[in-house]
């Protein structure tokens, strides 16, 4: 038997964290928020970064160039990165987000969207900067998580570089919170490369600024249930042959498409019987 770590009287129960798992859903029970490794070797890192770059540019020029995204304020973000390279297809299956999400959100979770963050470089504004929710414009609360967000550290999340800030419990409340609480609770989560920064998408979070003269990478994910529709249609993005994993399809949302017509709803429930 372990002894004690810390001193209480008058208690009988008492949640079981054994391993990083289920001490990341205590934490984002609790707090709203988590920090855990995603379990990936350097190589596989570098990897990623690489790939980041790669789709990033291909992003940029299928929609019309910097200058186009600029104008509509999506010259630091990446829709979608999956669509450009199949490493961020297996980043969205990450095996212990994936077991955090079945924990939080009992039944199924479907990934309503990924897109790659860049925080630019010499305090630069960009839009992910102000406080917001994932599920934005929302001011209600529930019981149990009704999305999660995963946000992908590729580079480190340090103070200079604009880690992430959050204000601790804010899932908790339906208001956004007074600026008073703001500045005396906002709390900036430094994580290393490789992690996942986990969040109940009720937290009302931030980017910092970043005054390096580096751009902070990460790719961001929120798995959700499946009555909240995609931010992407991914099965009509991606088409009916993109995978053929039962599982991936599930948490691509193809097992729970719109029915178009009368007609698709009754084969739908023919599949079901």
């Amino acid at each position: 038997m372990q002894p004690e770590l810390f001193k209480r009287y008058g208690v009988i129960e008492q949640t079981a964290s054994e391993n990083d798992v289920e001490y990341a859903c205590e934490s984002i029970r609790h707090l709203g928020y988590a920090v855990i490794d995603g379990g990936y070797e350097p190589g596989r890192l570098n990897a990623m970064s690489e790939a980041f770059e790669r789709a990033q540019q291909r992003h940029t020029s299928e929609h019309g160039g910097r200058e186009a995204l600029k104008a509509i304020d999506e010259h630091n973000t990446i829709r979608l990165p999956l669509v450009y390279e199949r490493l961020f297809l297996e980043l969205a299956a990450n095996n212990k987000i994936l077991e955090i999400c079945r924990r939080l959100i009992p039944g199924y979770v479907v990934l309503n969207q990924q897109n790659g963050v860049i925080n630019p470089p010499h305090a630069e504004r960009y839009n992910q900067g102000a406080w917001h929710r994932d599920l934005p414009y929302q001011h209600f609360v529930s019981s149990r998580p009704l999305a999660i967000n995963a946000l992908f550290c590729l580079d480190p999340f340090t103070n200079e570089n604009g880690a992430t800030k959050v204000l601790p419990a804010s899932h908790r409340q339906e208001a956004f919170p007074s600026d008073h609480f703001i500045e005396a609770a906002a709390t900036t989560i430094a994580a290393p490369a490789g992690s996942f920064i986990v969040l109940d998408c009720m937290m009302y979070h931030s980017g910092g600024v970043n005054t390096t003269d580096r751009p902070r990478r990460a790719v961001n994910h929120v798995y959700s249930i499946p009555l909240l529709r995609q931010q992407i249609d991914l099965p009509s993005m991606l088409g009916d042959q993109f995978v053929t994993d039962d599982a991936l399809r599930k948490l691509l949302g193809y097992n729970v498409r719109t029915p178009r017509s009368v007609a698709e709803y009754f084969a739908s429930r023919a599949e079901k019987s």
